[in-house]
């Protein structure tokens, strides 16, 4: 770990106002990448909530939106992101063998359009930087508007989780041992 990470007896009070926001909402917990966003910590209030938002009220269950997540994670290889969130699709019900494709870079056979639809959009905003004409077409179609702008708001801030985490060297759990290479 690159950070320290305070505890909440060494925060300031700005920061700890965050802190304590964020272990009141949804998730009961500070998220990880947030430990190092309180060196900002209005930064920090305003990514959590919209991480907070993201997780749990967008129009997808978990086990689509842990599609885009995953997604962004392998892209980044980022060893928590994915630790946590393999978890996370697991407990949503998303097929093993689709994670374990995400993870080895191979396309999964999705028998859900929609599925399909969400990990084709992840992967071209990550490796093509945006979409094809025809691959907004027919997201629009399938998805809707809000469905699209969610799932870009999934990769994007997932991109930053990412980025934090693999930035700071956050380290898995003791006894875990990283899945990615």
């Amino acid at each position: 770990m690159r950070l320290k990470l305070l505890s909440p007896s060494e925060m300031n009070a700005h920061q700890r106002e965050t802190h304590d926001e964020a272990i009141a909402g949804k998730r009961g917990s500070a998220p990880a990448p947030m430990m190092a966003w309180l060196n900002s910590p209005e930064m920090a209030r305003h990514a959590t909530r919209l991480g907070e938002q993201l997780r749990f009220n967008t129009m997808f269950p978990p086990k689509l939106s842990e599609i885009a997540i995953l997604v962004t994670a392998r892209h980044f290889t980022a060893h928590y992101e994915w630790y946590a969130h393999k978890r996370l699709a697991l407990k949503g019900g998303l097929d093993p063998k689709i994670i374990d494709d995400i993870r080895d870079r191979r396309t999964p056979a999705f028998g859900d359009p929609i599925a399909q639809m969400i990990y084709d959009v992840a992967r071209s905003l990550h490796e093509g930087h945006g979409l094809t004409q025809p691959l907004y077409d027919a997201a629009v179609k399938l998805l809707g508007e809000r469905g699209l702008v969610e799932i870009i708001g999934l990769c994007g801030y997932y991109t930053m989780v990412s980025m934090t985490l693999n930035v700071f060297e956050f380290g898995l759990p003791e006894g875990e041992v990283s899945e990615l290479v």
